[in-house]
């Protein structure tokens, strides 16, 4: 059975009254691998909470008792405070798959790109060092409204995409394969998210197929992103080299 663990910012822990992308990509996972084939897990269930500005929120949109909550997410998290952390849920958890989007968070209050990649690698090496075996998908960061006005922001957030490129390129190996998603072509912040940053339905669903799809397109693992799809026999299975 592979374990998949979703680690992010907002983007990625969703708040009260959303579906978040986890839920869609629970569904494409279990659609396209079948329920015994795979886990969700993580330290941290709920949704952040914007009357309290806490993470206390139980209110998903879902209501299906069977999808697993479990994920490494906060709101105004980044690769700065997942780097040091990693070892631990890894080592707790036992992941096979680490689903990763994060940088915004970074590059927006706390670290210029070149630190934010290299506190990205830091983040390989604390996964790695409690699973050598460990997969991860990395999703480029998706600028967000302040983009278009900031212009100094803007150009930090694609010099990180460059150099988290190049993370990957020079970090991957075929013990803990590392894969670069790509950011969804289509994707459109005016419609995709619901305040310039946050997804929306769409968004949720175009940030799940990224990463489906990359996984389907290296790894041969599951199928293409397909927002309908019914349960079906596990047609690909993506064993544990750990």
């Amino acid at each position: 059975m592979l374990r998949f663990m979703f680690v992010g910012d907002s983007m990625t822990i969703g708040s009260a009254g959303e579906h978040t992308w986890r839920y869609r990509m629970w569904q494409h996972l279990r659609a396209s691998l079948g329920d015994s084939a795979f886990a969700v897990v993580g330290p941290r269930r709920a949704l952040h909470d914007k009357d309290s500005g806490e993470p206390v929120s139980y209110a998903y949109a879902c209501e299906d008792p069977d999808f697993p909550r479990h994920h490494f997410a906060g709101w105004g998290e980044g690769w700065l405070h997942m780097a040091p952390r990693m070892a631990e849920a890894v080592r707790q958890d036992r992941p096979d798959v680490l689903l990763i989007s994060l940088g915004l968070i970074d590059l927006g209050f706390y670290t210029d790109a070149e630190q934010t990649a290299h506190n990205a690698r830091r983040f390989v090496a604390a996964a790695r060092s409690a699973n050598p075996h460990v997969r991860l998908v990395l999703l480029p960061v998706i600028p967000n409204i302040r983009a278009r006005t900031d212009a100094p922001f803007a150009a930090e957030v694609s010099r990180f995409n460059v150099l988290l490129a190049k993370a990957v390129a020079d970090l991957d190996t075929g013990a803990s394969p590392l894969l670069l998603a790509s950011t969804p072509p289509s994707y459109d912040i005016d419609v995709d998210t619901y305040d310039g940053t946050h997804p929306g339905e769409s968004g949720e669903h175009k940030l799940a197929a990224a990463f489906a799809d990359a996984m389907h397109q290296a790894w041969g693992l599951g199928a293409p992103y397909e927002p309908t799809r019914r349960p079906m026999t596990p047609v690909s299975a993506l064993s544990p080299t750990g």
